[in-house]
This record gives C-alpha cells, sequence and structure tokens, in this order.
C-alpha cells in the first residue's frame, strides 16, 4: 500500500512543471580550466528565453558536469552548455549557450535524466534507456566502447529502468526487476561500481603503470540481491543508495566507494578514512533514526547528504574548502525544522528547496549561489536567496559553477516578470561557430608566419622594390601625394627587408632606373659598389 501511494505521488509530481531558472557561468569552454573568469556570470536566477513559459518539470547536471539538461512535460528533452565530447546529443561537437531540443529523442517521452562529466543519460516513459557522449570507460553502458565518442542517442543495455544517477564517469541505473534493482556501468577506479573490485591491471609486464579495465555493460550489484534499491545518488567517484525493506517503512542508506571521501566506518571504536570497493550499511541510521520513504538524498564531489528522522538533513565528506572534513554524518542545525522537498550538490555548493523558500550555501565563483551583483558570492551557512523567496521551488540541480531551479508559476505571482531574461550570445547553433572557427584560423595563421620567416630575404627585398616601383610612378604622377607614400614606406619598413628602412632614396634607384630617371640611375648604379 505504501508503494503504491509513493507511485501516486510520483507520478503527480512529475506532472507538475514551472519555470526554469538559471544562475552561474555561461563561459562554458573555460569553465574549470581556467581560474578567476568573470565574463558570462549570471550572478541572480535568471530566465532563458527559449524556455520562458515552458513547463518543465526536471532538470540535472551533476558536480563534475558542464552542461545542463531540463525536461518539459510533454517529455521533450532540452540540453546545452559544453559538448566537446557529444554530451548534449545533437550530432556534433559545437557548444550550445541556449537550451536546444535534442531532435534525436522526438519519439521518446523523456522522464528522468543524469549527467556526468561528458555524458548524458536519459529514461523514458517505457523504461528505456539511451545514452549520449563520451564512452571511454563504458558509462554509456552499450556494452561495447569501441565507440569512445556518440554524437547521437544510443540504446543503453537495460530495461524496466525507473531512475538513474550519473558520476564523473561511471553510470547507475535503478530498476523494477527483482533481485537485480540497481545496475552500474563504467570507471571502476574508485570502488564506485560496487562489484567488489577496481579491476585494476598493468599496462604491460614490464611497465609499473596502471590502468581499469572498463565495464561497458550495466552488472547487477549482487550484494543487494535481496535488496529493493529506490533512491540513488552519484559523486564524482562515489555512490549513495537508499533500499527499503518489508512494508513497515524500514530504510537503510548505503554508500559504494569513496575517493576522497569518509565512510562512517565502526573499526575498534574508531573511524577511519578508507575506499570501500563493496556496498556497506551507515548503521547511524538504522537504529533510532530511520531514513523516511520521503527522503531526499544528494551526493556532491566529495560530500554526501541525506534528510533522515523528522526532516533532518545530515552531511558527511568534505563539506567546505577549509576545514576538517565531517568523519560521519552529522546535522546540519541550520536547515532544522525546515520542511525539505528537493537538494541537489555541485562541486562545493548546494541549493535546497524548502516550505517557500529557496536556500544555498557553499564555495562559488561565478555567481552559482544566486546572491545577486551586490552580494556576497559564497556562504558559510545556509542563507536564503532573496530574488526567489516565497516561491515554491519543485527542482533543483547544480553542475561545475552552475545552478538550476524550478519553480511554481502558480505562487510566483509578478515576482517572475522582475527577473531579468537572458538571450545568449546568438540565436540558435550560430552560437558556436565563432568560437570553433578561430582555431583553424590561428593554425593558418602560424603556418603563414613559419613561411614568412623561412623565405630568403632576397624574395622579401624583391617584394619590397616592387612595391617601392608603384609608389615611385605614383610619386611622378602626382607630387602632392609625397606624404601618402612615405606612409606607406613606413608601414612596409616594419614587416622586414633592408631596402624598406632606407626611406625613398637609395632604396628606389633600381626600381627608378627601369622607369628611365637618369639621377636616380646613378644613385642606384653606385649602391651596388658600395654593398
Amino acid at each position: 500500500m505504501t508503494n503504491a501511494v509513493a507511485e501516486a505521488e510520483k507520478k503527480e509530481e512529475e506532472v507538475k512543471g514551472g519555470e526554469l531558472l538559471f544562475c552561474g557561468t555561461t563561459a562554458w569552454d573555460s569553465v574549470g580550466r581556467r581560474k578567476g573568469l568573470s565574463e558570462g556570470n549570471l550572478v541572480s536566477p535568471t530566465r532563458l528565453r527559449p524556455l520562458v513559459g515552458v513547463d518543465i518539470r526536471y532538470v540535472a547536471s551533476g558536480c563534475a558536469s558542464c552542461h545542463c539538461v531540463a525536461l518539459d512535460v510533454d517529455g521533450r528533452c532540452y540540453t546545452w552548455g559544453r559538448n566537446d565530447k557529444g554530451q548534449l546529443g545533437h550530432g556534433d561537437q559545437i557548444q550550445r549557450d541556449m537550451p536546444t531540443v535534442v531532435s534525436a529523442l522526438a519519439s521518446y517521452k523523456i522522464v528522468k535524466a543524469a549527467s556526468g562529466r561528458a555524458h548524458t543519460v536519459v529514461v523514458t516513459e517505457d523504461g528505456l534507456s539511451l545514452s549520449f557522449g563520451w564512452n571511454k570507460h563504458g558509462q554509456l553502458g552499450t556494452g561495447s566502447v569501441k565507440n569512445e565518442i556518440e554524437l547521437y542517442p544510443v540504446r543503453c543495455m537495460i530495461s524496466d529502468v525507473t531512475n538513474v544517477a550519473c558520476g564523473a564517469d561511471f553510470t547507475v541505473w535503478l530498476t523494477s526487476v527483482e533481485g537485480a534493482s540497481i545496475l552500474t556501468a563504467g570507471l571502476p577506479q574508485y570502488g564506485q561500481l560496487g562489484h567488489g573490485s577496481d579491476n585494476e591491471y598493468n599496462t604491460k609486464d614490464s611497465s609499473v603503470r596502471l590502468a581499469y579495465e572498463a565495464q561497458p555493460r550495466p552488472q547487477a550489484i549482487s550484494a543487494f540481491a535481496n535488496e529493493t534499491i529506490v533512491k540513488v545518488a552519484c559523486g564524482s567517484n562515489h555512490t549513495v543508495a537508499v533500499d527499503s525493506k518489508g512494508y513497515v517503512g524500514l530504510w537503510r542508506i548505503w554508500k559504494v566507494g569513496t575517493s576522497l571521501i569518509v565512510i562512517y566506518l565502526e573499526v575498534l571504536g574508531h573511524r577511519e578514512q578508507k575506499d570501500e570497493f563493496s556496498p556497506r550499511r551507515l548503521d547511524v541510521f538504522t537504529k533510532h533514526n530511520l531514513v523516511p520513504p520521503t527522503a531526499v538524498v544528494s551526493a556532491g564531489s566529495v560530500n554526501s547528504a541525506i534528510t533522515a528522522g523528522g526532516g533532518q538533513m545530515y552531511m558527511w565528506g568534505k563539506i567546505k574548502n577549509t576545514g576538517d572534513d565531517w568523519m560521519y554524518p552529522k546535522p546540519l542545525m541550520d536547515l532544522s525544522g525546515w520542511n525539505i522537498r528537493c537538494m541537489d550538490s555541485g562541486s562545493m555548493h548546494y541549493f535546497v528547496g524548502a516550505d517557500s523558500s529557496c536556500i544555498s550555501w557553499g564555495h562559488a565563483q561565478s555567481g552559482e549561489l544566486g546572491y545577486g551583483p551586490h552580494q556576497q558570492k559564497s556562504s558559510s551557512i545556509p542563507k536564503k536567496v532573496d530574488d526567489l523567496e516565497g516561491m515554491h521551488v519543485i527542482s533543483v540541480a547544480c553542475g561545475l559553477a552552475h545552478s538550476l531551479i524550478v519553480v511554481d508559476r502558480t505562487n510566483a505571482g509578478d515576482q517572475l516578470d522582475q527577473l531579468e531574461i537572458y538571450d545568449g550570445k546568438a540565436v540558435g547553433e550560430g552560437v558556436e561557430e565563432p568560437s570553433t572557427e578561430p582555431l583553424p584560423v590561428k593554425q593558418t595563421n602560424k603556418k603563414a608566419a613559419a613561411a614568412a620567416k623561412t623565405p630568403n630575404k632576397r624574395k622579401k627585398s624583391k617584394e619590397s622594390s616592387d612595391s617601392e616601383d608603384e609608389e615611385n610612378i605614383n610619386e611622378e604622377e602626382d607630387d602632392d601625394s609625397d606624404s601618402e607614400a612615405n606612409g606607406f614606406a613606413e608601414k612596409k619598413s616594419k614587416r622586414g627587408g633592408k631596402s624598406s628602412g632606407r626611406g625613398r632614396g637609395r632604396g628606389r634607384p633600381p626600381s627608378a632606373a627601369k622607369d628611365g630617371g637618369a639621377a636616380p640611375a646613378k644613385r642606384g648604379r653606385g649602391r651596388p659598389k658600395k654593398a
């Protein structure tokens, strides 16, 4: 009965849509690669022109993602951002600054989506899963790594999918199949796939260089064969899962993989930092602090969060850039008493939708917290986003230096009209062409510059003398053009060439001799002797 109620509530939430707001960087080609860039930052919640008035019901990004995914109530999928690995699914590698419909998914109704560092995975209403982007480690789940990049959506080797989550280079699917409710594929380096091994091997017998065997085929986690996993979240290299046991609502939280994140372990009464290659339960949530069916679970780059009994938010891992790591789940007292409906974690910033407020905090440099131009960039404690106060938040997503928020229009009133609308740098695919065209141009310029340095100086002197011949002809025709000719000669002298640095006197006799000038010819005959 509880499951039926949960499914009914889930369907109602899916049908409901709202207005998408964005804050953070729009410099997709440079985010995460260069520091200190402030160009194109939207420091306040901003509407995006292509999605104004569109009912968006779900947004997705990832703590390592430089691209975004949005789904509307009709099942259309919009993507934008960096596209160097084809992670937008448009059949090319051209960056999109504005949301663009993935036309290859037009025949499907997309209900869930997730994004990794450079790949995207979506789920259809029929339980199918499709993916596109980078596939070096098999994170697309196609069963093969033959094609390292998939520019168009391809079918994943999995069915009956109910949800999906992506880490940096791996993917986790939840299904309704008994005994195989959770499957993983991709990079196993830190044990994030939960199969008890990192598939490590030496590249050569005589080499100490290590590599990790890709897992391109989705594989069920055997440790969960008798469990039903209902919620999952992925950090860069770790996985957090929540399972349901029996009909009494007993919920437990599990943790798989770590990589720089601390897992709560009881070892001789002490807590330790250790990578876990197989799922291990966090006992703190199994005694007197049960995780409710409506729990919100989130994973950041190197941290995790979940709501437990009474709606209390717990976090652990590396919460801030400075200070000690939280070695075990601790309650976030600043959010006590709030009715938290949704949460997501970016690289080191967090967004929460609670009651009629939107709350954010963390380390930010690109305005991803949405505080506004005259407010602080970062916050060590949860703080309300003033521009969204009084709004009902439906969904949130955090990526690398950006945030996505979906708010209900019915409660917004005139507040939405007061928010700015971002039109992007241009319209359509032409947006990206200026950023891609200069690359070959720069290469040709370098080649031209190299070619200009290699020819003999005699060639240069001949070319400069030819141009000087034309100038002398013009001077004989009109003496009033001397100043213009001088200016032209000065420009030529900057390009190099010995004759161009001597002005109108000695450098021009040879050309004058050809034209039949007597006096210049004498000076011309004298110059070679001197040389």
